[in-house]
């Protein structure tokens, strides 16, 4: 009976949660059903207006005035009093009920009908660039899987706190933020970086919420709040952007004000005017100035601009590039010089072993191996680097090599011991300055003017063996330096390592110039003189130090791997720290400022024209809503083309 009475309630419940979403799916198509109904309507009265007595010929013109211009007339109502201003909406309103005024019924109803359509138009537009960051939120899962003494629980997400282990099966969506420390699998992590390819994770990789484990179950262990997790960033960042206008925008929204009491000044001139000065009837010039009214109102240029800047930042959304606001994507096309930092940005922020030479006569397999056995005692990012070095090339295993008395040696090295005999491991200051220098015939002054770091190892009295570490650059570093240069954007480089590692760096990168011992201030007094170089210079991060400079160029592109100081500051985030993402946002910004620009020409080149042909009487009232109304519904959709860019 229990089981019964709950899967009622459960049945009940999925009920309850259809009917919402299809009332939530009428009420976000409102707008869009109100200008149908006053079009068919409309589509009624004309074609019965033979059989209908003019007291139900006007009833359903009233009737279509209400349905389609109600949400317009008040938004424009409203935005009126809040703003004290007059706006597009409040005119065409007018517009309508002049050419009622004056008999043109129908042409009134169809010019609401047009401005309704035009503005569910807008409506959807925005929506769809909320949808596409809504949806999202549907891919977080509400429960995990928690493991408590090797026991699992299924707990809510929110429950869950930074240490606990959690376990994730093959093909379930991760639940929060951790490290893999248990197992390995194929992860989908296109709903955070918008990259199609399955990513190989195994122990100590980072795993996101919302990715799918898909080959493989795996047990993470939680870095982070499930408020504080990468995915609700994302979610946080776009939600932002949407409400953030572009200079663009802004001026529009000034202009349309002003422009709006100018039209209403004339129209009230051209009532009368035209009488007196050329003759023209009463009827004509009111006629004429209630055209002039539908023609010369703004609606197509200030559709010119949002629905083409939410569809930019919705598309570049999906594809890993977060911009917080409309005004950064208007901007990110402009910029004439973009400056790097180094470690973490161009670099992979992790040193490698790049080369390993024994000293003649020695077991290379076994050095190699007691080196790596040693390190590992130490968390290091070096000592890290040879034990990864040592796991991947040495012979012998090492975690069979019997170390004992472990030492470090603050800003030195290590001292171990190993069968009794005494290991160091350290710069050349700490194995002695003389051999080191001697050793095989002062390799390491070659290899250090390569940028690499020298580490030396010495068994009893006698350097065995010279490490060479470098922090090598991500693998599309070249390629984006290359494409930036092609757009003739000058590139920097500010790191606070000395001007040996810098210049080496900078060259392989391909850079046209570096600067090297920059502490985060001098980053941005540096930043401050390429601004007057440059006019427009833009900076791209990932750590603490790299803040200020984000915050001091004109515009701060953030690693989205990289600390939550730099996240927070930078304007623009690149999810997957893939630095090709840059070039291609600038491509989507120009393409935006672009159709901006289409937009503005097409809309103002239409006002013109419809302008001059009623002055000439060679444009009537039909024509000119068709005219006014069809240029807006065409800039809508020429926005609208960005959401598949």
């Amino acid at each position: 009976m229990g089981a019964d009475l709950q899967a009622l309630k459960q049945t009940n419940a999925k009920k309850t949660q259809k009917r919402a979403a299809m009332f939530h799916k009428v009420y976000e198509h409102s707008e869009l059903i109100a200008a149908l109904v006053s079009g068919l309507i409309i589509l009624i009265a004309w074609s019965l207006e033979g059989f209908l007595s003019p007291v139900w010929w006007v009833i359903l013109h009233l009737t279509a005035f209400t349905v389609g211009g109600y949400a317009k007339a008040k938004e424009g109502i409203q935005e009126t009093i809040k703003n004290k201003d007059l706006n597009v909406e409040l005119l065409m309103i007018i517009a309508a009920i002049g050419a009622a005024a004056i008999g043109y019924w129908t042409e009134g109803a169809i010019l609401i009908f047009i401005f309704a359509l035009s503005g569910a138009l807008e409506t959807y537009t925005m929506n769809k660039s909320s949808r596409e960051i809504s949806s999202l939120m549907k891919l977080q899962p509400e429960e995990a899987t928690k493991l408590t003494d090797g026991e699992e629980e299924l707990v809510p997400v929110s429950a869950l706190e930074v240490g606990d282990h959690i376990f994730v099966r093959a093909g379930e969506r991760i639940p929060a933020d951790g490290m893999i420390v248990k197992g390995s699998t194929s992860v989908d992590e296109s709903a955070i970086t918008g990259e199609s390819v399955p990513v190989n994770k195994a122990n100590d990789n980072d795993v996101f919420a919302g990715t799918v484990a898909l080959d493989g179950s795996i047990t993470v262990k939680i870095t982070k709040p499930s408020s504080e997790t990468l995915f609700q960033k994302i979610i946080q960042l776009v939600h932002d952007a949407q409400d953030e206008k572009s200079p663009s925008q802004l001026f529009i929204e000034r202009f349309e004000g002003t422009y709006v009491k100018v039209v209403l000044a004339v129209v009230a001139i051209m009532m009368f005017l035209p009488t007196i000065v050329f003759g023209w009837s009463l009827s004509e010039s009111i006629y004429r100035a209630m055209i002039l009214l539908v023609v010369a109102s703004p609606c197509a240029l200030v559709a010119s601009i949002m629905p083409a800047t939410l569809s930019a930042i919705s598309s570049s959304a999906k594809k890993g590039v977060l911009f917080k606001g409309g005004v950064h994507v208007e901007n990110l096309s402009n910029m004439n010089a973009v400056a790097f930092d180094k470690t973490g940005t161009l670099t992979n922020g992790k040193p490698k072993v790049t080369d390993v030479i024994t000293l003649p006569g020695t077991d290379h397999d076994y050095i190699i191996a007691a080196a790596g056995a040693i390190e590992k005692e130490s968390t290091h990012p070096l000592a890290l680097a040879m034990t990864a070095y040592a796991s991947k090339h040495a012979a012998h295993d090492f975690s069979a090599i019997p170390v004992t008395e472990v030492k470090t040696v603050s800003g030195n090295g290590l001292t171990a011991s190993i069968d009794g005999v005494k290991w160091e491991i350290g710069k050349a200051s700490f194995v002695g300055a003389e051999k080191a220098a001697a050793f095989h015939d002062g390799a390491a002054d070659q290899l250090a003017d390569e940028g690499k770091t020298i580490i030396f190892v010495k068994a009893k009295d006698t350097i065995v063996a010279m490490y060479a570490l470098k922090d090598t650059i991500r693998k599309d570093t070249k390629k984006t330096i290359s494409a930036l240069k092609k757009q003739g954007i000058h590139t920097i480089m500010l790191t606070g390592d000395n001007k040996q590692t810098a210049n080496a760096i900078a060259k392989e990168a391909g850079v046209d110039e570096f600067v090297a011992e920059c502490l985060p201030e001098e980053k941005v007094d540096y930043l401050k003189q390429l601004r007057q170089q440059h006019e427009h210079v833009a900076m791209v991060g990932d750590g603490i130090n790299d803040a200020p400079a984000l915050a001091a160029a004109d515009l701060g592109i953030a690693m989205g791997e990289g600390t939550d100081v730099a996240l927070e500051t930078a304007d623009v985030v690149l999810m997957k720290n893939e630095l090709p993402k840059i070039t291609n946002a600038m491509n989507l910004s120009e393409r935006m400022n672009r159709v901006i620009k289409q937009n503005i020409v097409f809309s103002l080149a239409i006002i013109g024209v419809l302008i001059i042909s009623n002055f000439t009487q060679l444009l009537d009232l039909p024509l000119g809503v068709v005219g006014h109304e069809g240029s807006t519904i065409l800039v809508i959709l020429n926005g609208l083309r960005l959401l598949k860019a």
